[in-house]
């Protein structure tokens, strides 16, 4: 009877010391699946993170929501030739984009978008055949947070003191990380026979 009754509790022992090890294996599987499930933890930087990213901004240039609108049409202004590039991706966050709707000689909508590479080098060829300068005329922002939306009428002329030879309105998305803004992306489309410049965005 000893010998069976130790056998008995040996054979308890081994199967819930099974047991225990099967729920330890379930639970990490499913601790894998919700993991899984979840998807991979997107990117979070801090502002001096950002700041390593892009070249060194002027103070002036990043200091307000209105200074860096300006500084935006400033940076991509000028006579036929380059531009300060390192200026220009300075305001911005290395994911912006830049996004242009409109409608083509046919009547269909196009879209284009581009990242900041893509935008300075199409910007750069178009530059560099013939001189383009580019202004506000209205700038109605809307604020949340450390966010901010900003309708930016605008006008576009080859030579300063032209009359303009395009026209529409800049949505700018800017960030405030704390120390310094920020463009996220700008989002245009130009005015047109169907889709004029509403009055109070057309200026005097």
């Amino acid at each position: 009877m000893g010998t069976r009754s130790e056998f008995m509790r040996n054979s308890w022992l081994l199967l819930a010391v099974a047991v225990t090890l099967v729920a330890s294996s379930l639970m990490a599987v499913g601790q894998k699946s919700d993991s899984a499930q979840a998807g991979p933890t997107p990117p979070t930087f801090t502002p001096a993170e950002l700041a390593a990213k892009v070249p060194s901004p002027k103070t002036d240039d990043v200091k307000s929501v209105d200074a860096i609108v300006r500084a935006a049409y400033d940076s991509i202004s000028g006579p036929a030739g380059a531009r300060d590039w390192d200026r220009f991706r300075s305001l911005f966050l290395p994911q912006a984009r830049f996004t242009e709707v409109g409608k083509g000689k046919d009547g269909a909508t196009f879209i284009i978008s581009w990242g900041v590479d893509e935008f300075v080098r199409d910007a750069g060829v178009a530059f560099a055949r013939e001189g383009f300068y580019e202004n506000g005329i209205v700038n109605k922002p809307d604020n949340y947070g450390g966010m901010t939306q900003v309708l930016s009428s605008y006008e576009s002329r080859h030579a300063p003191g032209e009359k303009p030879f395009a026209r529409g309105v800049n949505s700018f998305q800017v960030l405030n990380d704390g120390k310094r803004y920020w463009i996220v992306s700008i989002f245009w489309d130009s005015e047109r026979p169907d889709n004029p410049l509403p009055a109070a965005m057309a200026g005097k």
